[in-house]
């Protein structure tokens, strides 16, 4: 399915007393390459929400293998895996670029899976521009935002 790479520069406010990127903002990380790969699609995810459409977490995982610090550039590289039903799901790679390589060095990698519900926390079925905009989405694969090019 779909790849999306989106660049995202390490602050002060992201990182721990070691000077490394707190554990816990790497799920901000995964919720920022969503977003931004929704929005990749022409429609921002807000539209969603306008529209009576949430996507809960229901699972989540990540896995570290070295840290981010203060002022590296990341590339946060999500894709979607699953599309069936009322579940949507995501798998992440968080890379330190070096230089303009698209290829990085990888620090943590993970995935979420979410239900699409209305707003009294019932399953519903996604919106068909959403089912369009992915399948179309489909056939050019790998984007990248234009912060990244």
């Amino acid at each position: 399915m779909t790849s999306f790479d989106f660049p995202h520069r390490v602050t002060y406010a992201e990182t721990d007393k070691m000077g490394f990127v707190y554990y816990g903002n790497y799920m901000t990380y995964f919720e920022i390459g969503r977003t931004e790969l929704i929005r990749s699609f022409g429609r921002p995810y807000i539209d969603l929400e306008n529209e009576g459409f949430y996507l809960p977490v229901i699972e989540v995982s990540c896995r570290y293998f070295k840290p981010a610090r203060y002022d590296d550039l990341l590339a946060i590289r999500t894709e979607i895996t699953e599309f069936k039903g009322v579940r949507l799901g995501f798998k992440y790679e968080i890379l330190r670029l070096v230089g303009w390589s698209r290829d990085g060095e990888k620090l943590a990698e993970g995935a979420t899976l979410h239900a699409f519900m209305d707003g009294q926390g019932k399953p519903v079925r996604p919106p068909e521009w959403l089912k369009e905009m992915i399948k179309s989405s489909d056939e050019t694969q790998d984007k990248t935002s234009p912060q990244m090019r």
